[in-house]
C-alpha cells in the first residue's frame, strides 16, 4: 500500500501504510467520536492488544490525547473503511521498542452538544481553539459566520453580539448553543435539525423554507465572559438587575418573548439566593425579583408555556401574597389549562381585593360559563351512561321475554303443557 511519513512530536520515524483504501473525502475533526478495529504488535510478530480478539470496537474521542500521538496524528488522514498499518516508536517506552498497529476506521462522527442529546446540534471542529475558558450566558462574543441551507451559502458576516441574543442578528438558537461550547479562535462547523435553526417557520429574509436543516461554520476570534453571579457584589447584582430588567421589558414590547425570559430570569438566578442585605437592598431587590417573576409568567402566557406561569406566578405571590397581576396571571393559566374552579377563585379574589379591576370581572363571568357548560356537559354524559343502562336492561328484559315466549311455543308444539308444580310435598 501507499506509505505516508508522520512526524509525531521530534520523531519523525513514525510511518502510516494504507492496507486498505477507504470511501469518500471526509476525514475525522477533533472532538469527533472515532470508533476503529486495531491489533498490536511488537516487532519480533508478539501480539500485545487486539479488539478484535475481544470482539468489541474500539471508540476513542479524536485529537484529545486520548489516544498515543501516532493514533491521533494518523487517524486523522483516514477515510472511512481504510485499513492502515501505523509504524512506531513512542517516546515512553524502553529505548529501540518500535509499534506495529493495524487501524480499521468504521465510523466517525461530530460531538451533540444538545442538553437532551437528541442531535440537534452536531459540532466538528475543524481547528481547535485556544485555552480551557469558553463563553457564557451573556458573554461579549466576536465572531466569523458563514450559513449554509443544502449547498447554498445564505449568511456570511462578521458579529459582535451577547451570547443569548444572537436571534437579534438573525442567528437561529443552535448557534448561540454552540458558542457555550466553543474556545477561543476555534473553528467549528454545526449542524442544526430544524427546532434549533429556524424552525417551522423558516426565514424569509435568508430564503430558508420551514424545518430546514442548517450548517454553520463558526470561528470564535475573542470573548469576554459574562460575570458570574458569585464574582459580583450586592450593589453590582442590583445594578445589573435593573438594566437586565430594562432590557427584558424592550424585548417584550418587541415580541421577542424568549430573550425577554433569559433576562428576568438572569435577576432571579442574582438575587434569589442574596443575603446580608440592608433594608434598603432587601426592598430593591424583592421589588426586582417580584418584576421579575411577574414578567415572566407573563412571557410565558404568550409563550403557552402554563406550567412555568404557574411557577412564577406562585413565586411572586409568595413574595406578595395579595399581587393583583400575580393572581390574575395565575388565573389565566389555570383558565388556559381547563382548571376552570381554581382559576375562578383567583378571579374572585383579585376581585375582592381590587373591586374595579374589569378583565377579571370578564374573566371570572368566563369561569362561570365554562364551568356551566362543563356540568350540562357531564349531566348530558351520566344521563346518556344512565340511559344507556336503562335501555340495556329494557333489552335484556325484552330479550328475555322473547325467549320464554318462544320456549312456551315450542313446548305447546310437543303436546306438552307443564302443570304448575304447587301441590308437590303435600
Amino acid at each position: 500500500g501507499r506509505q505516508y511519513y508522520l512526524t509525531v512530536g521530534s520523531l519523525p520515524s513514525s510511518r502510516k501504510i494504507i492496507k486498505k483504501e477507504g470511501i469518500g473525502t471526509e476525514s475525522p475533526m477533533i472532538g469527533d467520536k472515532v470508533t476503529v478495529h486495531y491489533t498490536g504488535w511488537l516487532l519480533d510478530g508478539t501480539k500485545f492488544d487486539s479488539s478484535r480478539d475481544r470482539k468489541e470496537k474500539f471508540s476513542f474521542d479524536f485529537g484529545k490525547g486520548e489516544v498515543i500521538k501516532a493514533w491521533d496524528i494518523a487517524v486523522g488522514t483516514m477515510k472511512i473503511g481504510e485499513l492502515c498499518q501505523i509504524i512506531c516508536k513512542p517516546e515512553y517506552i524502553p529505548p529501540n521498542a518500535t509499534l506495529i498497529f493495524e487501524v480499521e476506521l468504521f465510523e466517525f462522527k461530530g460531538k451533540d452538544l444538545t442538553d437532551d442529546e437528541d442531535g440537534g446540534i452536531i459540532r466538528r471542529i475543524r481547528k481547535k481553539g485556544e485555552g480551557y475558558s469558553k463563553p457564557n450566558e451573556g458573554a461579549l462574543v466576536e465572531i466569523e459566520v458563514e450559513g449554509w441551507h443544502g449547498d447554498r451559502v445564505f449568511d456570511k458576516r462578521e458579529l459582535r453580539f451577547e451570547v443569548g441574543e444572537g436571534e437579534n442578528y438573525d442567528l437561529p438558537p443552535g448557534v448561540d448553543k454552540a458558542l457555550q461550547k466553543m474556545e477561543k479562535l476555534e473553528e467549528s462547523v454545526v449542524y442544526l435539525k430544524p427546532s434549533y435553526g429556524f424552525g417551522s417557520a423558516g426565514k424569509q429574509k435568508f430564503h430558508i423554507p420551514p424545518d430546514a436543516e442548517l450548517q454553520y461554520e463558526i470561528k470564535l476570534k475573542s470573548f469576554e465572559k459574562a460575570k458570574e453571579s458569585w464574582e459580583m457584589n450586592t450593589d453590582e447584582k442590583l445594578e445589573q438587575g435593573t438594566i437586565a430588567k430594562e432590557k427584558g421589558t424592550q424585548y417584550f414590547k418587541e415580541g421577542k418573548y424568549k430573550q425577554a425570559t433569559l433576562q428576568y430570569k438572569k435577576i432571579v438566578s442574582w438575587l434569589e439566593h442574596e443575603t446580608g442585605l440592608s433594608e434598603v437592598e432587601e426592598a430593591k431587590a424583592k421589588s426586582l425579583r417580584l418584576a421579575a417573576h411577574l414578567n415572566l409568567a407573563m412571557c410565558h402566557l404568550k409563550l403557552k408555556e402554563y406550567s412555568q406561569v404557574l411557577e412564577n406566578c406562585s413565586k411572586a405571590l409568595e413574595l406578595d401574597s395579595n399581587n393583583e397581576k400575580g393572581l390574575f396571571r395565575r388565573g389565566e393559566a389555570r383558565l388556559a389549562v381547563n382548571d376552570f374552579e381554581l382559576a375562578r377563585a383567583d378571579f374572585q379574589k383579585v376581585l375582592q381585593l381590587y373591586p374595579s379591576n374589569k378583565a377579571a370581572k370578564t374573566q371570572l363571568i368566563i369561569c362561570q360559563q365554562k364551568i356551566r357548560e362543563q356540568h350540562e356537559r357531564e349531566k348530558k354524559m351520566y344521563a346518556n351512561m344512565f340511559q344507556r343502562l336503562a335501555d340495556k336492561e329494557t333489552k335484556l328484559e325484552a330479550e328475555t321475554v322473547r325467549k320464554e315466549e318462544t320456549e312456551m311455543k315450542d313446548e305447546k308444539q310437543n303436546g306438552v303443557e307443564e302443570k304448575a308444580e304447587v301441590d308437590i310435598e303435600a
